[in-house]
């Protein structure tokens, strides 16, 4: 089959719109998926800007929904015409963390974001003669894709796919940030540093666990206004210095019991860990470079604070059970997905999209296929 999918041919370059992208039928264990969905996350512009480094060239994009078309050998549990949200951490069941129900942390889907294949390493795209490397085993920004069974999750038929397709990335890691990765008890105060989309979530995953003051933090007012729609109490327009000292002015001079970065820069790391209460919790989001490195001061910054830094990697989520979960807190008014679509494109507008998130202009942009 020949689609048309964004291709980065190498880190700073646009997005190559190619219409000769070939995809292979699926194997055993795979299926074929027809995006209809796909949101234009941070981390494909991370991507882009080499921020993480991934082998190029490569189908971008990670945070899909769609239907599938084609089974492969030994798939029974879905079926040509199911609704799927794509998981870029598809979570094989079998390996060490898988079996201590650790699936956010699976060795194969490592594997693959690594090598830019499927589970066994291997490619389905290919343009030109030559093989494409495929984004977390998801490859969002093409018309179809073949992907591992496990990491397609079935969702019914009435969940609009611009909305579902968020659930695979954003949603995820940052309801699963204040669920499931860090300690939010009912009551608790809690700072979100950063209000893009996984930011945005944070908030919301914070205001469904019952945190009672949301502190949001970031530089654009709309995003701030954004955050607040969504249940940030109280707003902070600032620089890294003088959001630590804003929020311990609203905390009593204490600070938060779990601040969360979802940023990913040394300046935005350091005060979030700084905004973080004696004995509580700094919980690392963002994406940061491969060199940035944190420093803290054993005795005073953590032994004496007693304070926990940990990072998150996919709102530490089970896609098997915490994907159902959302959309049935979506059903109920609990989570407010419609606010985060900032606009809806189709994919020949991929690199404007990027460049509006680069320059903080939007939560999320939704690729239309």
């Amino acid at each position: 089959m020949v689609v048309t999918a964004a291709v980065l041919t190498s880190v700073g370059a646009p997005l190559e719109i190619r219409h000769d992208v070939e995809v292979e039928a699926p194997r055993t264990g795979e299926v074929l998926v027809r995006y209809r969905a796909s949101g234009v996350c941070h981390t494909d512009l991370s991507v882009q800007q080499g921020t993480l480094v991934l082998n190029c060239p490569m189908v971008l994009g990670h945070e899909g929904a769609g239907v599938v078309e084609a089974v492969g050998e030994g798939v029974d549990d879905l079926r040509p015409g199911d609704h799927v949200v794509v998981s870029w951490v598809p979570q094989c069941g079998r390996c060490w963390y898988c079996a201590r129900g650790e699936g956010h942390l699976c060795e194969n889907a490592n594997a693959a974001l690594v090598t830019g294949g499927l589970l066994d390493g291997s490619h389905r795209f290919t343009s030109r003669g030559a093989p494409l490397y495929q984004m977390a085993a998801s490859g969002t920004f093409s018309e179809l894709a073949v992907v591992p069974a496990v990491g397609a999750v079935r969702i019914p038929d009435d969940v609009p796919f611009a909305l579902a397709a968020l659930i695979g990335c954003g949603v995820l890691t940052g309801v699963g940030a204040a669920l499931r990765t860090a300690d939010v008890q009912a009551g608790a105060t809690v700072a979100v540093v950063g209000c893009g989309g996984v930011g945005l979530n944070v908030v919301q995953g914070a205001r469904i666990r019952g945190a009672e003051r949301i502190i949001a933090v970031d530089l654009q007012p709309a995003k701030l206004a954004l955050a607040e729609e969504l249940g940030a109490t109280h707003l902070v327009h600032a620089g890294a210095s003088e959001a630590v000292a804003r929020v311990r002015e609203l905390t009593g001079e204490r600070g938060v019991d779990v601040a969360f970065e979802a940023i990913g820069l040394p300046a935005t790391i350091d005060a979030t860990i700084a905004m973080a209460r004696r004995g509580g919790q700094a919980v690392l989001v963002g994406i940061p470079g491969m060199e940035v490195v944190v420093e803290l001061p054993a005795f005073l910054g953590l032994v004496l604070a007693a304070k926990t830094v940990r990072g998150c990697w996919y709102g530490s989520s089970n896609t098997h059970t915490d994907v159902a979960h959302l959309v049935e807190l979506h059903r109920g008014g609990q989570l407010h997905l419609e606010p985060l679509v900032s606009r809806t494109i189709g994919l020949g507008e991929v690199n404007q999209a990027l460049a509006a998130l680069a320059a903080g202009e939007v939560a999320r942009t939704v690729i239309e296929h």
